[in-house]
């Protein structure tokens, strides 16, 4: 028996477009099926619409501050409409990158169809049943909505059906304090929406560190959302307009109403209706693919990458565990890489912005890792006092009385562009000494990464070193004058 093709991909997100790219370039024959838009998540519904929008409100919020800039008053006269207009011509403008176009010109067979397991080589599409040596499974995840009773009487909004409001919500009740929900409460905040940010746990954005959140929270309130922590959705009520979302708190029960309610509480992975449980393929206690090193399932032959299998549910962790599954796919068993997870960088897109790579205070103090703090506070950097940015900071661990580099957070405008210096560094294994030494364009924000490193060089220069050169500097003033002989 001969196989159809080399590789068959289904899902064409960030993971199955980067599998079935490299597996083109690699000149294996591979075909790329997918069931609605190419591009999946991130071009038509996470990613790309949601910066978009977050610009259109960073304009808004910035014509706030004129008098900061030097301008009396600044006003923008804007339609809510115009405004979501120009998320779906930022769209349409980047789907070329994403269409079948472009991979068929690369040299993929683009499929538009439902795809089916149906054997560990074989998949059905729409009634076609297609073969290849690996398959790999790449079919994302979806907004995560929990049964709140009386939350499906209403029409609420997600991460994929947001983009379609004509009007600007008046009330706007934003469901989860996480990434998403951060994002969206700000720029809709920015836009004149009256947002409550609702979330169980005691803080926003729990995984970070407690400085971050307290920054991201204290930026909130100023911006008048109204940040409730520490409250779980109870119920939702409806009369008529009136609506309410009942929470419980400190034992007792609050009602919020609102005219929209977004339901920001994490993605939760499609692993249905593809035919992989009735095939056998495993699962992990969370609902997600499980896959071993190499991204491959228990049967063999099939591997998985992206949301669908996690851990990381980011756009750039897709793409990056794709090199992997392709690699392997097209290659075992003479060659075959286990997926290197050690720098990932995270970046949240609120104002400002939260970045982060390795590992965080809270998550070295989880694990037990020794670490020394580095902080450089960016009230103290050029540029950002001439962009009026100057809030937020730099992190950086390492470990101790050493510059090996274990981790860096940044809170500050543009942190996801400052962060890549690290993630370059950790990757290639250089130190805080490295990027003290490299030359920085001045004024620049990325001053702030070589800033940070001349804390920790001050901090690690011996006393003994400091009182030596004292000595040596004093005895050369004692020397007596040099005075050139006359000829």
């Amino acid at each position: 028996m001969s196989y159809d093709y080399n590789l068959i991909v289904i899902g064409a997100g960030s993971g199955g477009l980067v599998s079935a790219y490299l597996a083109a370039a690699m000149k294996a024959k591979v075909a790329l099926i997918e069931r609605h838009e190419m591009g999946g998540d991130c071009l038509n519904t996470g990613c790309v619409p949601s910066k978009a929008l977050i610009r259109s409100a960073k304009m808004l919020h910035d014509a706030t501050r004129a008098r900061q800039f030097g301008f009396k008053k600044a006003d923008i006269d804007f339609d809510f409409t115009d405004i979501m207009a120009r998320v779906h011509r930022i769209i349409r403008t980047i789907a070329p990158h994403d269409s079948v176009e472009r991979y068929t010109r690369l040299g993929v067979t683009c499929i538009k169809g439902e795809a089916r397991l149906t054997g560990p080589h074989s998949v059905t599409v729409d009634g076609q049943t297609l073969t290849a040596r690996a398959i790999i499974v790449a079919t994302g995840a979806r907004p995560l909505v929990p049964p709140i009773p009386g939350l499906g009487e209403v029409p609420y909004l997600t991460s994929d059906t947001l983009w379609n409001l004509k009007k600007l919500p008046k009330r706007l009740v934003v469901l989860g304090g996480g990434p998403i929900g951060c994002e969206m409460a700000q720029a809709f905040a920015r836009l004149g929406s009256n947002v409550t940010l609702v979330e169980m746990a005691p803080h926003l954005l729990t995984r970070e560190d407690d400085d971050v959140i307290k920054l991201v929270t204290a930026r909130f309130k100023a911006e008048r959302i109204d940040v409730r922590t520490g409250h779980k959705a109870h119920s939702v009520t409806s009369s008529g307009n009136r609506k309410k979302l009942v929470c419980e708190t400190d034992g007792k029960r609050v009602a919020i109403p609102f005219d929209d309610i977004l339901v920001a509480l994490g993605r939760t992975a499609n692993v249905s209706g593809f035919g992989l449980e009735e095939l056998g393929v495993q699962l992990t206690p969370r609902h997600t693919v499980q896959a071993d090193p190499f991204l491959r399932t228990n049967i063999r032959s099939i591997y998985v990458v992206g949301d669908v299998t996690g851990p990381y549910q980011f756009t750039h962790a897709a793409a990056h565990q794709a090199w992997y599954a392709a690699v392997n796919a097209l290659l075992s068993p003479f060659k075959k890489f286990k997926a290197d997870y050690r720098v990932l960088p995270w970046a949240t897109f609120t104002d400002p912005e939260v970045a982060r790579v390795g590992l965080n205070e809270k998550e070295a103090k989880a694990q037990n890792i020794p670490y020394e703090v580095t902080r450089y506070d960016l009230s103290d950097l050029d540029r950002a006092m001439t962009d009026e940015e100057a809030m937020g900071f730099v992190k950086v661990l390492t470990k101790p009385g050493r510059d090996t580099i274990l981790g860096a957070t940044i809170v500050a405008a543009h942190a996801g562009d400052l962060l890549a210096e690290y993630a370059l560094a950790m990757k290639h294994g250089l130190g805080l000494n490295a990027i003290l030494t490299t030359v920085h364009s001045y004024p620049t924000l990325a001053e702030a990464n070589k800033y940070a490193a001349g804390v920790w060089r001050r901090a690690h220069t011996p006393a003994w070193a400091l009182r030596l050169l004292a000595a040596f500097h004093r005895w050369r003033r004692m020397q007596p004058l040099y005075r050139p002989s006359i000829f």
